[in-house]
């Protein structure tokens, strides 16, 4: 018998507490092995039995934040992912940079004329001959997931897009591809259908290598909602003007004029963008 103590998930479910779990995610937040050894080691005194998932999560968080507010940042990234809302808005705005950043051009909220009727479509990126219609499906808590319903809907406007499109002199040659991309995770029935269908499906942890976590990583694009140096007016302040990614501020530091920082939080703020966004 095992003389770990229980733990109790979002679903409320109990579990036995595996520090590797642990370990691991904060490895993922880059964090140097000896900051690790000694967050790991913090966290087992502490616990207790029936201590929830967040609880622990909360507690490894403050204690990385102390250590380094850049692998604080990376290790809050599916919470900040949550905190794109309460619309959906700025999530199809990220989405919208991850494509661009790799080259395509990009158009978020689209009306895009079908064979049968119009659709509006989240982001439309086209690159070298290839359009991609993009569905992005925000949730705000984890245990909301993207069921089977969402691609057979997809992949009908796909198709009667695709069946006009096919047909105009400007689309000559081009392929078409229905993608759909959620913060959260897609029911089993929903990755059936999407595999079958030919829809591109990612979520926070599919396709292995290729999810939406592995992408933020690859192209360091890390949300607004990630800065523990910012406060959640001033998060939604860059929110509303479309300013959804650090990557936008690094490039443009004045964007944070508005916010009316003092000189000494916005040198903070500006060295951690600048710790997450480096190579």
């Amino acid at each position: 018998m095992s003389n770990e103590p229980l733990i109790v998930k979002s679903t409320g479910q109990k579990e036995i507490f595996k520090i590797a779990k642990l370990e691991h995610s904060l490895r993922r937040a880059g964090a140097k092995e000896s900051i690790i050894t000694e967050i790991a080691s913090e966290v087992e005194e502490w616990l207790v039995e029936g201590v929830t998932t967040k609880q622990i999560y909360t507690k490894a968080f403050n204690l990385l934040k102390k250590k380094r507010k850049g692998y604080a940042a990376r290790y809050s990234l599916k919470k900040a992912l949550m905190e794109l809302g309460p619309t959906g808005y700025p999530f199809e705005h990220f989405v919208g940079q991850i494509f661009e950043i790799q080259g395509f051009d990009t158009k978020v909220g689209v009306i895009v004329q079908g064979q049968c009727v119009q659709h509006e479509v989240d982001v439309v990126a086209t690159k070298n001959s290839t359009q991609y219609l993009v569905e992005c499906k925000y949730y705000n808590t984890q245990d909301k997931h993207a069921n089977v319903q969402v691609p057979l809907y997809i992949r009908s406007r796909v198709n009667d897009i695709e069946a006009i499109r096919s047909k105009l002199p400007e689309y000559n040659g081009y392929k078409f591809h229905g993608w759909i991309v959620t913060n959260t995770r897609f029911t089993e029935d929903a990755l059936d259908y999407g595999k079958c269908s030919g829809l591109h499906l990612v979520s926070w942890d599919y396709p292995k290598e290729h999810s939406l976590k592995d992408m933020i990583d690859t192209y360091k694009m890390f949300p607004v909602t990630a800065l523990t140096q910012l406060n959640k007016m001033e998060k939604q302040q860059l929110m509303d003007k479309g300013i959804v990614l650090c990557h936008q501020l690094a490039k443009n530091p004045e964007l944070l004029q508005p916010l009316g920082l003092s000189e000494i939080k916005r040198r903070y703020v500006l060295s951690e963008i600048d710790e997450l966004c480096k190579d």
